[in-house]
Order: structure tokens, then C-alpha cells, then sequence
């Protein structure tokens, strides 16, 4: 108990001397609550909590364990004969000063006086946590049988199979995010996106629903898509990335992986990137961070899931690109992957049955723009697009005109422009605008058309009653402004076009990006830290007299033996090696241990508490 509590002495006197940055950062790496922490002494306790211990100590290496392991047999040791110190005992100290500074700023060490030591606590969750290894076998116990490293053979194989998943996986982060740029995704309070949205993704991607969560962390990953008042939607940052070629577009995915791995599971892949990840990466997982458990392996998992996914690895070897990409860079492993994708086309075929089938994938200039008059209806290699009278009034709604249309279905055509396709251009131009959406003050809206028949068919269409649309003459009228009219009746395939207060049609643009910058999170330490600062009072003579006086209550508690130093009348200061033993009436009882007498002083002429010497 006593060492116990000189531990959280000397240890709420070091997070006093932290600056608040050093604060916040050891109170997010610890995950402290702030319940019931009033005081620099609490928060040594709540640190010093065998659970918290323990959870930080599962965050470390295996050499950083050594050597807090070795300074906890070894207790006290001077700053300066650390590295000589701990040499034989630690195994090795080549990284000792960041070892050591990595455990300060956990808390796990303090460093008073040129002295460093491990709380007692920590020392004693070393000896009784059963799954920590004993200094001896965090030491000595090797490394696991080199991972195999992978043959000439079967690269070949392995490019080959990555260049499919990440040919797939790009594709389907392409589809996701137009599916997203027509409608938004809900997310669930509890985390997750809603099973319908999610069916609906799932169908807009071809893929099976449970793949869904994983796409979608990696292009939220990829600052592709963001969370919006609750919806999932597509960021600014999607403009650039869809105008890229496919191994660009991957290469931005597999750079934003990367980039999201954390240091000690990047130190672990980049020790392993040329050889067979799998069990044997586990196992290797498993040596090196020998407390992380579940936490450890659930990590290198979900990192694993996903270098799979993008074609890094192939059956958990990694590829060339992968390999370029752990070792080299991103724009290294952009060139690799390149050259194994199959090449970009920028010719399609236009059928008569109103189908555009391209012979490969059609360049993403191309296909960004065939998209906003043609429909989707099978991607892969060859993809298959599909005219309709809706899809060209999606166009005609975007600016595109009739001649626009021909001109760029014509250019990319290698069989010209079937006569079909022609004559639904033609209806679909003259149909477009038969109906037109306006402002009316007050931020409502009104629908209009020559066809009285359009009028009273979009009065009894159930798909459009939300819009609460009345008969005002030869008008209907919306409560709701002319984006949502408007925007609401284009996706029901009504021939509608936006019009201004001189009935010349104007093009709109769907807003579709979430917020560029995200929503400020308030740290929830900074609150925490301002009531550390011992006390609410400003006053520093209160602030003192505060932290002297839960120093003394806490050795009193424990039994413990302070240096005291004592202002005398002429000016002069003595210390006293004290074991104190109440507080009343504004003076300190205490036993001298030199003298062995009982001492009382006037806590005013206390001037500093520290350890005994």
C-alpha cells in the first residue's frame, strides 16, 4: 500500500508539470473517463487502476515490455545509467530513449529527479497478468519461423489474381459512389448503414450485402464518401477521383489504406512484404505485441480484409503492386498495378435494342458522361449501358441537348447511331419540358404544362404525393421550393424541366457532396484538463496551498515519508525528511526520521513537498 501510494504521489506531481497538449494526448491514449476525477491525485489513480494498466501495457511491443519489465525488478534507476543499467537485463537497448519516452507519455514510468522507476502497480500487473510473458521470455523467446517468402512462380499468379480484386473492388467503389450521388445512404444510430439502404448499395455494386461495410470503409477511408446529418453521402473529393483512370483510382484507394494503418500494424506488414501473410502474420502479430490479444489480432485482421480486397495481397500473398506499395509508395504502386489492369477503351458498340456494350473498360472521362444519359446495367470488363426516354431527360434536366448527345454518342460509336436510338432522342426532345417547375414567394413552387391531361396525372400519382401538390388554376402548387419539385419528379421520370421568372428553361445541379470540412468535435479531455489545474481558484496561493495539501493528505494515508522544505525567519529554507501524521489548525504534526521526534510546523512556512530521500 505504501508503495502504492508514493507511486500516485510521484506520479500526480509529473502530470501536474505536463503541458495540456502532453494532457489531452496521455488522457486519449489511456482512455480515461473523467468520472470522478477532480484532481492530479485522482488521475494518478484512475492511471495507476490495474485495468487501466493492463490495457495500455497490450498496446506495446515486445522490446518496450522488456524493458519496462527489466526497470520494474530493478526499481530506481538514474536517467543517466539507463541504457548501461539495462543492457543485460532489458536485452539491448539500440531504442531505448524511445522505449522510455513511449512509457512516460502512457504514464507507465515516472521520472522525478533525474531518477526513472515503474509504479508499483505496473511492476505488480508484470508479475500477476498471466498472459504477459516473463521478462526472461520477453528477452529470449525468438521470433516465429521466417514467414515463406514468395516464389517467382507464383507471382505471376498472385498479380494476376490481384489485379481482378482490385479491378472489382475499384469498379465497385465507382458504383457506390454514383448510386450516392442519386440517393444518400442512412446511418443507424447504432452505427452501420440501414438494411435497405444497404440492399439497395449492395444491388448498385453487385455484390453480396455483407461486402457492403467493408466498401464502404474503405471509401470513407479514401475521403470518398462522408457522413452528413445522419446520411451517408459523396464528398467533393469524388469529382477528381472519377475523372482518374482506373489503376489512378486505385492506387488514391490502396495510398488512403496505407496511410489509415496504424504504426505498429504498418511495422508488422512492412516487415512482412515480401513474404506469405495468413497464420504465420498472426503468429507474428501475436510475438511482437505478445499482451494485444483479440485487440491485436482483430486489428491485423480487419487491415488484412482489406489489403485483400483492394488486390495488395491475393490469397494473403502479396502482390508486386502490394509489395511496391509497403516498400516504395503510392506512385510506385500505381505503375505496378497500371500495367497489370486490362487497358481502358474509348470506343463502344450502340445497338439496335437501345443497349451501348463496351468492348473493355470505356475511359472514365467517357463513362462519366455516357452515364448521365444511359443507365447501368452490368459492370465489369465489358460493361453494359441502356438508353431510355428517362435517362435522356436526365440528361436534357444536366444541359445536354439533343445535338450534345448525338455529337458524343456518335463520336464514340463504332456503329453509328441505329436508327432506333435516333428517333427516341427525337421524342424524348420534344416531350422535354412538357412540364416546368418555378419559384413562388414564400418558398414554395408551382408545376406547369400545356398537357392538362400531365397536370392531372401528377395530381393522383401516389410516388409523388409527398409534395403535396394543390390545383391553383392552370397550376399546381408545392409548399416545398423548386429544387425539391424539381428534383422530385425528374427521379419519377416526368419529362420536367426548371424554369426562372421569364419561362427560360435553367439546368440545376443536384447537391450531392457531404460538408468538405467535417463537423468540430470538442475534445472531451479539454474540459478535464481545465479542472486538473488543481482546483477552480486562479489564485495561486490558493492553488499552492491545495496541492499541498493533498500531497499531505496522501502520505498521511499511507504512511509515507516526504522531503519537507521549511522557510525560515531570515529567509533561508531546511529540509526535513518527515513522516507526516495529521494536519489541523493550519500546522503539520510529523515524526522526524533523522531526529526521531515529533516535529509541528505552520503549513505558511511549507514552500515544497517532494519523495524522501
Amino acid at each position: 500500500m505504501p508503495a502504492s501510494n508514493n507511486s500516485a504521489l510521484a506520479l500526480a506531481g509529473q502530470l501536474r508539470a505536463l503541458g495540456d497538449a502532453e494532457l489531452a494526448e496521455l488522457l486519449g491514449a489511456r482512455e480515461i473517463r473523467e468520472h470522478g476525477i477532480r484532481d492530479f491525485f485522482d488521475l494518478a489513480d484512475a492511471l495507476l487502476d490495474p485495468a487501466s494498466i493492463q490495457q495500455a501495457l497490450a498496446r506495446l511491443d515486445r522490446p518496450t515490455l522488456s524493458t519496462l519489465a527489466a526497470l520494474g525488478e530493478l526499481g530506481t534507476v538514474k536517467r543517466a545509467d539507463a541504457a548501461t543499467t539495462l543492457a543485460a537485463k532489458a536485452g539491448g537497448t539500440a531504442a531505448l530513449d524511445a522505449q522510455l519516452a513511449a512509457a512516460l507519455r502512457l504514464a507507465l514510468i515516472t521520472d522525478v529527479g533525474g531518477s526513472i522507476a515503474v509504479p508499483a502497480s505496473v511492476a505488480q500487473q508484470f508479475e500477476e497478468w498471466e498472459e504477459l510473458p516473463s521478462l526472461q521470455d520477453l528477452r529470449d523467446a525468438p521470433a516465429p519461423t521466417p514467414l515463406a517468402p514468395v516464389s517467382g512462380t507464383d507471382t505471376r499468379f498472385t498479380d494476376t489474381v490481384s489485379a481482378e480484386h482490385a479491378f472489382t473492388t475499384t469498379t465497385a467503389i465507382a458504383e457506390l459512389i454514383a448510386e450516392l450521388q442519386h440517393e444518400s445512404a442512412r446511418e443507424l444510430a447504432r452505427g452501420g448503414i440501414a438494411l435497405p439502404d444497404s440492399k439497395r448499395l449492395a444491388s448498385a455494386m453487385s455484390v453480396e450485402l455483407d461486402a457492403v461495410p467493408g466498401l464502404v470503409e474503405i471509401a470513407s477511408r479514401a475521403a470518398l464518401a462522408a457522413l452528413d446529418a445522419g446520411r451517408l453521402m459523396p464528398t467533393e473529393a469524388t469529382t477528381a477521383w472519377l475523372d482518374q483512370s482506373t489503376g489512378a483510382r486505385w492506387a488514391d484507394l490502396a495510398g488512403a489504406w496505407l496511410r489509415g494503418v496504424p504504426g505498429d500494424i504498418r511495422a508488422i506488414l512492412g516487415s512482412t512484404a515480401h513474404a506469405t501473410w495468413g497464420d504465420r502474420l498472426q503468429d507474428y502479430a501475436n510475438w511482437l505485441y505478445p499482451a494485444g490479444g483479440e485487440w491485436m489480432r482483430e486489428r491485423v485482421a480487419a487491415y488484412s480484409r482489406d489489403a485483400e480486397l483492394l488486390g495488395i495481397t491475393a490469397h494473403q500473398v502479396p502482390s508486386t503492386p502490394g509489395i511496391a506499395l509497403l516498400a516504395e509508395g503510392q506512385e510506385q504502386a500505381s505503375a505496378a498495378m497500371t500495367a497489370l489492369l486490362p487497358p481502358e477503351v474509348e470506343s463502344v458498340y450502340l445497338q439496335h435494342d437501345l443497349s451501348i456494350v463496351s468492348p473493355g473498360p470505356l475511359a472514365p472521362r467517357l463513362d462519366g458522361r455516357l452515364r448521365t444519359m444511359a443507365d447501368v446495367e452490368g459492370r465489369a470488363l465489358a460493361s453494359t449501358y441502356r438508353v431510355s426516354t428517362a435517362s435522356l431527360y436526365r440528361a436534357m434536366a444536366a444541359g445536354e441537348t439533343a445535338e450534345s448527345i448525338r455529337e458524343f454518342l456518335g463520336g464514340i460509336s463504332l456503329t453509328g447511331i441505329p436508327q432506333p436510338l435516333e428517333y427516341l432522342v427525337r421524342e424524348a426532345t420534344a416531350r422535354y419540358g412538357l412540364v416546368r417547375v418555378g419559384d413562388v414567394d414564400g418558398g414554395r413552387s408551382y408545376v406547369r404544362s400545356a398537357d392538362d391531361t400531365m397536370l392531372r396525372t401528377l395530381l393522383v400519382d401516389h410516388g409523388i404525393a409527398p409534395l403535396g401538390l394543390t390545383r391553383a388554376g392552370d397550376r399546381l402548387l408545392s409548399r416545398f421550393d423548386l429544387e425539391v419539385v424539381f428534383w422530385t419528379l425528374s427521379d419519377a421520370r416526368y419529362p420536367v424541366a426548371a424554369e426562372n421568372a421569364k419561362g427560360e428553361v435553367v439546368v440545376l445541379k443536384r447537391p450531392r457532396a457531404a460538408r468538405a470540412a467535417p463537423v468540430e468535435v470538442v475534445n472531451p479531455a479539454i474540459g478535464l484538463i481545465d479542472r486538473l489545474r488543481v482546483g477552480s481558484s486562479a489564485d495561486p496561493d490558493v492553488t499552492g496551498k491545495a496541492w499541498l495539501s493533498r500531497q499531505l493528505d496522501v502520505a498521511i494515508r499511507g504512511k509515507l515519508g516526504l522531503t519537507v522544505t521549511v522557510q525560515l525567519q531570515d529567509g533561508s529554507t531546511i529540509d526535513y525528511q518527515l513522516e507526516p501524521a495529521s494536519v489541523a489548525g493550519g500546522r503539520l504534526r510529523a515524526r522526524d526520521r533523522k531526529s526521531d521526534i515529533e516535529r509541528t510546523l505552520p503549513l505558511s512556512s511549507i514552500t515544497a513537498v517532494g519523495p524522501a530521500l
